[in-house]
């Protein structure tokens, strides 16, 4: 069923087009992220949805009902919205019970035990906000936004200022309670890796539009452009031309993904993981970077024509000086030279 929709949405900020005709679809029950770096429109568009920006054109559904055009503007405190913000902003007066059960009827303490139980915060039910660690204030303020049972809640970056081993815990946990709760969620983040391991889609957000909507493995290994495919990750970006069906590059015959005409020119883009390195003492190829991280290493090798950048096992990764033959695994994206860059 769908939860939420978006049509056509523009807003301008003055001269400034921030929203450029936004479309996008979200169903009951999905977790999707909004992508993208600074300044593309991310925070301007949970305002919009939230209802604390009116929008210039196009149109935003809830449940099929209309909340928000040129002409129509529900009100926030009656979207059946909840947000989950950069920082907790908890209650510094109420304890972790009272705050999750701010917004709901005092005798609904079912369901304040319900998401104390979720959360895993039984034990720390009548503890103040200021004992509190960053991700069990974190945790608070997701209970808290569910506990109305929102018809959608959105999370603002909510792990941004977290250290990087407790965001990697907390997003995990805010995905299965989420989800255990059976809630729709949007969340908007400038970290990849945090939208494509949680969520369920991305919508990837350039310059206020979506530059590409699927799901994470989707949009990771087909990339919609060559903007796409190096925000999403390290991408190697190689000249090419269609031939007899092969993409010919300074790296050999390559097998595309996609269908293009002979002839065509464009860039390739190929992920380090995809690169296979064998050590071959009469290759004219060598190792010139080594960055070690334990269960794998990053490689800069260069051709006589091109520097590309290699995953390889850690432990057995070739050393610094190795001559090694370069070999690229499976087919290759390829985008033709009509095709953006950013």
């Amino acid at each position: 069923m769908k939860k939420l929709e978006l049509r056509n949405l523009t807003k301008h900020y003055g001269d400034q087009l921030v929203l450029d005709g936004l479309n996008l679809e979200v169903y009951e029950g999905e977790l999707i992220a909004v992508l993208g770096s600074s300044g593309v429109g991310k925070s301007t568009l949970i305002r919009a949805l939230a209802g604390f920006e009116p929008i210039d054109g196009g149109e935003i559904y809830l449940d099929g009902e209309l909340i928000a055009s040129r002409s129509t503007e529900v009100p926030a405190e009656r979207r059946g919205i909840t947000i989950v913000p950069q920082a907790a902003s908890l209650f510094p007066h109420l304890t972790v019970s009272q705050n999750i059960g701010f917004g709901i009827p005092k005798t609904d303490t079912d369901r304040v035990q319900q998401l104390l139980a979720l959360t895993q915060l039984e034990n720390l039910a009548d503890r103040m906000p200021e004992s509190l660690s960053g991700g069990q204030q974190q945790r608070v303020s997701v209970a808290r936004a569910l506990a109305p049972r929102p018809k959608m809640i959105l999370l603002d970056e909510p792990f941004s200022a977290l250290d990087p081993e407790l965001r990697d815990q907390l997003r995990n946990d805010v995905r299965r309670v989420i989800k255990a709760d059976g809630a729709t969620a949007l969340l908007v983040t400038h970290d990849q890796e945090e939208a494509l391991s949680i969520a369920d889609r991305v919508a990837v957000m350039r310059d206020g539009f979506f530059a590409q909507v699927g799901e994470p493995l989707e949009i990771y290994s087909a990339p919609a452009d060559v903007g796409v495919a190096t925000f999403l990750g390290d991408s190697v970006i190689i000249r090419g031309e269609i031939q007899d069906g092969k993409v010919i590059t300074d790296l050999g015959k390559l097998n595309p993904l996609n269908s293009v005409e002979d002839g065509t020119v464009g860039r390739v883009a190929i992920r380090p993981e995809n690169f296979y390195l064998q050590p071959n003492p009469k290759a004219e190829n060598f190792v010139i970077g080594r960055t070690f991280f334990g269960h794998d290493a990053l490689l800069e090798v260069q051709t006589p024509t091109l520097r590309i950048k290699a995953r390889s096992n850690g432990p057995f990764a070739p050393e610094i000086g190795m001559p090694v033959t370069v070999w690229v695994r499976g087919a290759v994206n390829f985008y033709a030279d009509s095709q953006p860059v950013s």
